[in-house]
């Protein structure tokens, strides 16, 4: 879960990272007392989660509150990237800015430990720096075990050749930023630009931080959701435990296993080209346990996707039997109907591995109008796609 910079500041604060004050806010009014709270001047820094806000536009001085008040107006309903911004940061002003540079710490998923990446020429180019000047970045292997105390972070800081009069306070930057990466279960933490301002202090003035979902159940990061932005049917999915993202097609998925469905997907793609070139509507993996009820929640939730003209129920028998899997299908639609849900949309299943014969005479017996049963991957793809097609 990638957070806006707000949020980003507010969990630098929480963890000691030097940072300004800050307010977000969602109408233009709002800008002039947050800008007077703050002492009549303020930057107002659009809240979306892409980089270049500044090139775009996003981010403005206010000399007073009414310059806040216009500001925020021009800024608050910008399309950056595509990302309309609903919110801007009311931000203090920082004092004269002397030099930027930049620090993070990610997740090396390529050589499974983390990394410090830094830089003393950090600010709105860095992509450039690390494109064009490679040796102008320093990259520091973090051992998991051993995190980044004092002298990992002094290590860090001479690596990247930060000045001398800036390395202690730099070295605290690190520290605090580490243990903000993983108290937080973060992903990457990044600080750009870490701005030294005339005073000699060293102030995160921009922050990004993406978060692991996989241990939200750690945390409680419910009002760190952007819920405004969520696709209803995710969120819809999400209270009820699955894996879905919804797509852009009309072939609705059901698979058990991440890589199950994901060859689903391409089946499917594939297919489609032959059939109007329809696409797969979501990814949905129900997991090991294919019971009744996780069937028919999976099954509410893409037959609640108007995009949808048809359902491709994939699975491979294994912890999980197709025999159990078949009758909760059977009994999903049972569920559904008895719900009142409008079960209308044609399902093709296709089963396969451990009691595959069971389960498809479990199918056959039941004889459901709206379920067509086919043995192979890619008959069943074939098939979903022209009834998709078919229907649109």
């Amino acid at each position: 879960m990638d957070l806006f910079e707000y949020q980003a500041r507010d969990l630098f604060a929480k963890h000691d990272v030097p940072v300004l004050a800050g307010e977000v806010i969602d109408t233009p009014e709002a800008a002039r007392a947050a800008t007077e709270r703050l002492g009549g001047k303020s930057v107002v820094k659009a809240q979306v989660k892409v980089g270049g806000r500044g090139k775009a536009g996003g981010v403005k001085l206010a000399a007073t509150a009414d310059e806040a008040v216009a500001r925020a107006t021009d800024i608050l309903g910008m399309d950056i990237k595509g990302h309309t911004v609903h919110k801007v940061m009311i931000a203090e002003t920082a004092p004269e800015i002397l030099e930027e540079y930049y620090v993070s710490f990610l997740l090396d998923r390529a050589n499974r430990t983390f990394l410090s990446i830094a830089s003393v020429e950090g600010g709105m180019e860095i992509e450039e720096v690390a494109a064009t000047r490679p040796e102008a970045v320093a990259k520091i292997a973090i051992d998991a075990i051993d995190g980044v105390d004092e002298a990992k972070a002094r290590e860090i800081v001479e690596a990247a050749k930060f000045p001398a009069e800036v390395a202690d306070k730099v070295v605290n930057v690190l520290i605090t930023l580490w243990d903000t990466f993983i108290k937080s279960d973060a992903l990457l933490v990044e600080v750009n630009p870490l701005a030294k301002v005339a005073s000699g202090d060293v102030i995160a003035l921009d922050g990004k931080v993406s978060l692991d979902d996989n241990a939200e159940f750690r945390h409680d990061w419910d009002e760190l959701h952007d819920k405004a932005a969520a696709n209803p049917l995710e969120a819809a999915a999400k209270e009820k435990n699955l894996n879905y993202v919804k797509l852009d097609g009309e072939v609705g998925i059901i698979g058990n296993g991440a890589g199950l469905v994901m060859s689903t997907l391409d089946v499917v793609a594939y297919a489609g080209e032959n059939h109007g070139n329809v696409k797969p509507a979501n990814f949905l993996d129900i997991g090991g346990g294919a019971s009744a009820q996780v069937m028919a929640n999976g099954l509410e939730i893409i037959l609640g996707d108007p995009d949808v003209k048809s359902v491709f129920v994939n699975v491979f028998g294994g912890i999980t039997a197709c025999d159990e899997v078949a009758n909760g299908i059977v009994q999903a639609l049972k569920l559904l109907e008895d719900r009142g849900e409008n079960v209308s949309k044609p399902l093709v299943v296709r089963l396969d591995g451990n009691n595959a014969e069971l389960g498809r005479q479990i199918l056959t017996d039941a004889n459901h109008p709206l379920v067509q049963r086919v043995d192979t991957m890619d008959g069943a793809a074939d098939k979903a796609a022209e009834l998709a097609h078919a229907a649109k």
